[in-house]
């Protein structure tokens, strides 16, 4: 369990090294197709409207939908813990006009989840990751715990009555939870849902006690009173909550966990489709009216060229499968 602890802490190291500034390692290899798209394109996300991985597409390909005169639509599709959505993209044809964005559950699910009907590297070719999206542990005031300390405390006085939110099983808000329980040392239930609104929804409710939410959903209930922010998983704080720690500031060493969504399309897809669809992308990243917008989200931009992501999503592939087993959750549900 230490080698495999420590390999996770590995892994979650490299994602923050990415997380904190946009990444470029020089332009695609392929000839970009100046003629794509002539028609709608299709971005899947398996997610339920308004989680963290709805919003940063919906944001992006607004300005990209600008750039080419074509539509953009945004089709939410959750279920089976995120392989609903997922699968339908990669039986696509691969032409680039069906996209999926997702999280780094991306390749998280396949390593906890049994039979997911699809491979992220060979079904899967990668874009370019999107945005560094914060995670925070949110609770309801009514339940009367205030700080980290506190929630540890009682989750080790009453084993295994610490129920915790996820969006999905084996996605980073599941993982994120799993990880601190861990460096804690504490047990607890984990109850998924479709998305971060229900999920959120339940702990307004106090039906569920905490969950580790992406900060977008989360943000605008946290400044209203309605949610109490104990920590946030990132190896340090954020900008948009400077005065909540970290989860290793508030003692938990080796708790840190990021979060990020990124696009993808089916493996065949033309090289060259994929560097166009990449070149737009990153067009409207960069866009002034983009930038404001992630401010207000509280991430920020994160890009790889395709064959560097390609590379990346290779490696934390065979990473995912040690973080799995680090929280005992390999092939487990």
């Amino acid at each position: 369990m230490t080698s495999n602890v420590t390999k996770l802490h590995g892994y979650c190291a490299a994602v923050v090294l990415a997380a904190g500034a946009i990444i470029t390692t020089g332009p695609a290899t392929a000839q970009p197709d100046k003629l794509f798209p002539t028609k709608t394109v299709r971005v899947i996300v398996p997610f339920a409207p308004g989680s963290a991985t709805d919003l940063v597409p919906r944001a992006v390909f607004e300005q990209v939908q600008q750039q080419v005169g074509q539509t953009f639509v945004i089709e939410n599709r959750p279920g089976g813990g995120t392989t609903t959505g997922t699968a339908a993209v990669a039986k696509s044809d691969p032409d680039g006009y069906t996209m999926l964005v997702h999280s780094n559950g991306f390749v998280t699910t396949p390593a906890v989840q049994r039979n997911v009907p699809y491979d992220p590297v060979r079904d899967f070719a990668g874009v370019t990751p999107l945005a560094a999206v914060p995670m925070v542990l949110v609770i309801s005031p009514e339940k009367k715990i205030k700080t980290l300390q506190d929630l540890v405390a009682y989750a080790k006085k009453n084993p295994g009555t610490l129920n915790y939110a996820a969006a999905g099983l084996g996605t980073p808000p599941h993982l994120t939870m799993e990880r601190l329980r861990v460096a804690a040392g504490f047990t607890g239930q984990v109850v998924p849902f479709k998305g971060a609104p229900e999920a959120l929804t339940e702990v307004l409710a106090g039906r569920v006690d905490v969950y580790f939410s992406p900060l977008p959903p989360a943000v605008q209930l946290i400044e209203s009173g309605q949610l109490i922010p104990l920590a946030v998983s990132s190896v340090k704080r954020v900008a948009a909550l400077p005065n909540v720690p970290t989860t290793t500031e508030a003692g938990f060493p080796n708790s840190d966990f990021d979060f990020y969504s990124s696009l993808f399309v089916p493996k065949k897809t033309p090289r060259n489709v994929v560097a166009r669809i990449h070149e737009l992308t990153l067009k409207g990243l960069q866009t002034p009216v983009m930038k404001e917008r992630f401010n207000k989200l509280g991430v920020e931009p994160l890009v790889l060229t395709p064959e560097a992501f390609d590379a990346r999503i290779a490696q934390e592939t065979k990473i995912a499968v040690e973080l799995a087993q680090a929280t005992g959750l390999a092939n487990s549900q």
